[in-house]
């Protein structure tokens, strides 16, 4: 079966070849879709790559989309059913990564790292901070995928309390095994003093987070989104930083980049990052190695693991 990769240019397209070939010496690896037909049957993407109907005009052969990533959004899955096309995603090689962006923001705002940062750059040498302890906070995930708990397990030793929310409640054992409570979303934002939010984005998770959410949460608590931009309405978001004193910690945003005259990025009590939270070295080589084990099952006539379509 032949095989067509497609990567961004910052992945190393002579590594990537290296790998996929393990499987398949009919291969085209590329960094974009500037082509006018592909025999390919199967379909390698990230995120960054649009796999929709136009696509699929100069794909007549394609039967098969895996996405080298959790989020799936940049493919139409409509398109792809109509077809007969079946797709997968890859939801847990990055869960550590992300996790571990999260919870660097969570300290990077209670210890008030960029203003002493920046005081101390500025030939400063305050005394007085304005940091707080983890320790015996209200931490509520929303999102109890393979993020939500690989950042509730983080949080064991800092003896917090975890709150969370999901559509799909967790069994008693599971709640158990990571210190969790299950409540509803309402009672989530105005218990905690931390909200991270780990959903994908659907269109029941588009914008749903607004106004009446954001004033749902405690004066002065930490709003963490790394999932996807568009689940919170953002000039809702800046209305509650600076009414409500809200500190948040920002992967992903409504438009990226943002509007370099947003107001997000002149606030101060925010921490911002470039949708960067899963890319690691580490996460990258992990999502290649199980794309290519669910890409080898399908070759091989079973069902792949973690279909979405």
């Amino acid at each position: 079966m032949k095989i067509l990769v497609v990567v961004p240019e910052f992945l190393p397209l002579d590594q990537i070849k290296a790998a996929v070939s393990t499987i398949s010496s009919d291969l085209d690896v590329r960094n974009d879709t500037n082509f006018e037909r592909s025999d390919a049957e199967i379909l390698i993407v990230t995120t960054f790559t649009p796999v929709n109907a136009e696509l699929l005009k100069k794909m007549p052969r394609l039967r098969f989309v895996q996405v080298a990533s959790i989020g799936y959004d940049n493919v139409d899955l409509n398109a792809m059913k109509g077809n007969g096309i079946i797709v997968s995603n890859i939801p847990t090689a990055s869960a550590d990564s992300v996790a571990e962006h999260a919870l660097s923001m969570v300290l990077s705002l209670l210890k008030d790292q960029r203003f002493l940062d920046s005081e101390i750059r500025s030939g400063r040498w305050p005394k007085i901070t304005r940091s707080t302890d983890l320790m015996g906070k209200t931490f509520g995930i929303v999102g109890m995928g393979s993020i939500g708990r690989a950042l509730a397990s983080r949080l064991l030793p800092f003896k917090t309390a975890i709150i969370y929310y999901d559509i799909k409640r967790m069994s008693e054992a599971e709640e158990e095994e990571y210190g969790a409570t299950y409540v509803d979303l309402n009672r989530l934002l105005s218990d905690a003093d931390i909200v991270s939010v780990h959903v994908p984005l659907t269109e029941t998770t588009r914008h749903l987070f607004n106004k009446s959410k954001f004033y749902l949460m405690k004066d002065g608590s930490i709003f963490i989104n790394t999932s996807r931009g568009e689940v919170v309405v953002e000039k809702d978001l800046i209305e509650a930083i600076k009414k409500k004193g809200l500190r948040a910690g920002l992967d992903v945003f409504e438009t990226e980049p943002p509007d370099p005259k947003s107001e997000l990025l002149k606030l101060d009590n925010t921490i911002l990052s470039p949708h960067i939270a899963g890319v690691t070295i580490e996460s990258q080589m992990r999502f290649f190695k199980e794309t290519i084990a669910n890409v080898m099952r399908y070759m091989q006539g079973y069902e792949p693991n973690f279909r979405v379509a």
